[in-house]
């Protein structure tokens, strides 16, 4: 008996995590995602490569074909924005369900130290940093050139201040608070706490972005050292969290918000001698947000792209 309508898309990175929110709000098990892996050589732990497939399930009810075809319609809507291929449909036996999850879904390795892998698998690559995420989150799954970006970089910036955890304890024995705004999943912040710091606070507009973020900790054995709720900039200037300001901020959305956000106050959440972690910015309007973090006296450290998306270490 065949229980599942299988639709998938396969997209380039930029596409990915927004048609994975398009099939989220009609999966009830969530979204998944396929990529390929480059290998140099045997030794090689792989690099995330080319385009990326996106998969959903749909339960085959009486519903269905009126589910098929909101759903076709939401896709159509999002490819008003920017082209999509045709969504293909399979049906799916119900006990292939779980085991074609699960093979599809990979570790990701990101800079030195990161590895982002599914919370149901133990990590293969045991000297790095793991970061488990439930891939039937619709976005936060470590698949979009912005959210490897700025781990990336966030992972150097906790290293050159001296951070990163070794014994259990940051190398210079000096505590890092971190304030993520637009957590999301809370991928950023449980790297943070897992590469050496102490504290985070990740806020984010969407309820259900905290809800995730909450989930995606407890996954992670992290408790009340990542203090979550619902606003943004203002809302931390005001003095509704712990605290204020830290020494590492980091923003992983896209470049008009983070502009505004300045205009916010963005700026005066990062302690003096501090860094900011920008991602989301397509490499066509970095300029702008760059001058941005100019005009309240930040300069530049470190710029990278990936595709046509950049993000940017400034400091303080």
């Amino acid at each position: 008996m065949t229980n599942w309508l299988e639709v998938s898309l396969t997209v380039n990175g930029e596409l990915a995590e927004a048609v994975a929110d398009v099939l989220a709000r009609f999966a009830p098990n969530g979204v998944m995602t396929e990529q390929g892996v480059k290998f140099i050589n045997d030794e090689d732990e792989g690099t995330a490569t080319g385009p990326i497939t996106v998969r959903a399930y749909l339960p085959m009810d009486e519903k269905i074909e009126e589910t098929q075809q909101k759903l076709e319609e939401s896709l159509y809507y999002l490819g008003m924005i920017q082209p999509l291929p045709v969504p293909t449909f399979a049906p799916i036996a119900d006990q292939n369900w779980m085991e074609a999850w699960k093979q599809h879904y990979k570790p990701i390795p990101i800079g030195k130290r990161l590895i982002i892998i599914p919370a149901w698998l133990d990590s293969p690559k045991p000297d790095r940093v793991a970061i488990k995420v439930d891939p039937g989150m619709a976005f936060g799954t470590g698949t979009h050139p912005t959210t490897q970006l700025c781990l990336a970089l966030m992972e150097k910036a906790v290293e050159d201040g001296g951070w990163l955890m070794e014994n259990g304890s940051p190398i210079n024995h000096e505590p890092l608070t971190i304030i993520d705004i637009g957590c999301g999943s809370g991928i950023l912040s449980i790297a943070a706490l897992k590469l050496g710091a102490k504290v985070a606070l990740g806020v984010d507009i969407d309820p259900e972005s905290v809800k995730n973020s909450r989930e995606n900790a407890d996954t992670n054995g992290i408790g009340g050292e990542l203090i979550l709720g619902q606003g943004s900039v203002k809302e931390v200037l005001d003095g509704k969290f712990a605290f204020k300001s830290a020494p590492l901020v980091v923003a992983n959305i896209l470049a008009p918000v983070i502009i505004r956000l300045f205009d916010a106050g963005l700026a005066d959440l990062i302690e003096p001698d501090g860094a900011i972690i920008l991602s989301g910015i397509l490499s066509g309007q970095s300029q702008s947000v760059i001058e941005a973090a100019q005009a309240r006296g930040l300069r530049m450290n470190e710029k990278s792209q990936m595709g046509d998306w950049v993000a940017l270490w400034m400091e303080r």
